[in-house]
């Protein structure tokens, strides 16, 4: 008998999620910014590049192992750090918990709405992703709070530019679910029973704290209460992050690099790893897609680190033309948010399985042995395509 809950793409595991959750909540999991111009273009980027595959000789198996920042993963697909996972009580465990039984690692955001203890605890291939967010004491303390857990490196987050207009609406999102949110959500959420059925059973409601952000005998801040210490923030300089690379004392990836000149730099501080990047469309609209910039920042600095992408990864064999273009691996974001909405640790599997899946299916077509023996001349690439940002 078929398993009702499986779904065969991320596509069907958006629908799932869009029926199952809340419009608010469901909203605020797709964001982008202004137009939604680089949220759309780094979808539609990965079907402007093509393949040429073989008919014989084929390898009767394939293998996707790799690592990043040290860290040995089963396939090139890693768990990237995303914020207050309202969409199922269990949140980043059950994330965590998904992709330690798929093989691979994950980033935990710092505005996470699950203590790194519970996370690490189910999952020890863990990063903690910080924001340049606070005093460099305050800093210091979460990162040696991180690492106390037993994170195994650490990613920091550069390319959110606080834009917070989009032409299709904002959804609002409460400083924390009390009497008046109740009353606002009320109707979204009673027209969502299994969203609420979830959450009752859990014994507890959404509470929006961010406890990673937490200093020693404070309480947990609210996510607003840290976003506002966030945007007050003076910006980062590259002496600030060449800082924070000697304080944390291991791997270090720098995330949202989209220039070559800012990749470059990225080493001269002592960067471990740069995630190519655009907030997912989140930060400045117009940024360019992160595949279209992947290129020319591995051919400047591929071989002094490891470069993953970030952003627009929806199949396995977006993931194989990433890795042919050069990255080590790819972070996905709203593809297991979706999964997690759909079926909660079963649902982020039956995403990872898919993106597993159609990586072999391309390494199959491609006649490719192993991920490794990817390269550009795999992939079709138009002209007028790539964007050497900084070069």
């Amino acid at each position: 008998m078929p398993n009702k809950d499986w779904f065969e793409t991320v596509a069907e595991a958006q629908r799932r999620a869009k029926r199952r959750l809340p419009k608010s909540v469901y909203s605020a999991l797709m964001a982008g910014s202004e137009r939604g111009l680089s949220y759309e273009e780094n979808l539609a980027s990965f079907g402007q590049l093509g393949f040429a595959p073989t008919v014989a000789d084929k390898p009767a198996e394939r293998d996707q192992a790799t690592s990043v920042m040290g860290q040995p993963i089963s396939f090139p697909v890693v768990i990237s750090p995303t914020g207050v996972q309202a969409v199922h009580p269990d949140g980043e465990v059950a994330v965590a918990r998904a992709a330690a039984a798929r093989g691979t690692a994950m980033g935990l955001s710092s505005f996470a709405s699950k203590p790194i203890e519970e996370v690490i605890a189910a999952n020890p291939q863990t990063f903690f992703q910080i924001y340049w967010c606070g005093s460099k004491d305050h800093m210091a303390a979460r990162m040696k709070h991180a690492r106390s857990a037993g994170a195994v490196g650490l990613i920091v987050t550069l390319d959110w530019s606080f834009s917070h207009g989009r032409d299709w609406g904002s959804p609002f999102i409460p400083e924390k679910i009390d009497k008046e949110a109740v009353i606002a959500y009320g109707p979204e959420v009673a027209r969502k029973p299994k969203y609420l059925m979830e959450w009752l059973k859990s014994g507890h409601l959404p509470d929006l704290g961010v406890p990673n952000m937490i200093l020693p005998g404070d309480p947990v801040p609210t996510f607003f209460q840290a976003y506002g210490e966030w945007m007050q923030t003076p910006p980062a300089t590259w002496e600030d992050l060449r800082w924070v690379v000697r304080e944390w004392d291991g791997p270090v990836m720098i995330k949202g690099i989209i220039r070559v000149d800012d990749a470059k730099r990225a080493v001269d501080v002592g960067a471990r790893g740069i995630s190519v990047s655009n907030h997912g469309g989140n930060n400045i609209d117009g940024t360019p897609a992160p595949i279209k910039a992947l290129r020319p920042i591995v051919e400047a600095v591929g071989s002094q680190l490891d470069v993953v992408l970030d952003g627009g990864v929806r199949r396995g064999s977006d993931v194989v033309k990433a890795v042919a273009l050069g990255a080590k691996a790819v972070l996905i974001g709203r593809a297991y948010l979706w999964g997690l909405a759909a079926n909660g640790q079963a649902g982020v599997e039956n995403v990872l399985d898919v993106l597993r899946g159609g990586i072999d299916s391309a390494l199959l077509g491609l006649g490719k042995a192993s991920i490794h023996e990817l390269g550009p001349d795999d992939v079709l690439i138009p002209d007028g395509f790539v964007r050497a940002l900084g070069a």
